[in-house]
């Protein structure tokens, strides 16, 4: 039986798919960030990182608020929260016991060359 589908899951791993939108995402764990402040430690225009910021808002990692002239983004968890709950259904399979696994294939195939 296949689960229903989590409405925005699709958006939310395409989003995390990116690195510089996972290490966004990690600036905002500290606090709420001015998109100038977002922009500054990479090495790309502010149209650049606008269009990854437009990307985590259209998903609903992060929500964008206009303070006067500045723009600010904040972390919004509860969409972090969805993928999170969706992954851990696969946590119901026990973890690979790998060391038990390379002596299997030293049993069946003979030590590595």
């Amino acid at each position: 039986m296949i689960p229903a589908p989590e409405p925005g899951l699709d958006a939310v791993f395409a989003a995390l798919a990116d690195p510089t939108r996972r290490a966004i995402l990690s600036m905002l764990l500290e606090d709420d960030m001015a998109v100038t402040d977002v922009a500054e430690p990479f090495e790309m225009s502010l149209a650049a990182i606008s269009k990854h910021l437009a990307i985590l808002a259209a998903s609903g990692l992060i929500s964008q608020e206009k303070r006067g002239r500045v723009k600010w983004c904040k972390l919004e968890p509860d969409a972090l929260k969805r993928a999170s709950v969706w992954m851990q259904g696969f946590g119901q399979f026990e973890p690979v016991n790998l060391d038990a696994f390379e002596a299997f294939l030293e049993r069946e195939f003979g030590p590595d060359p």
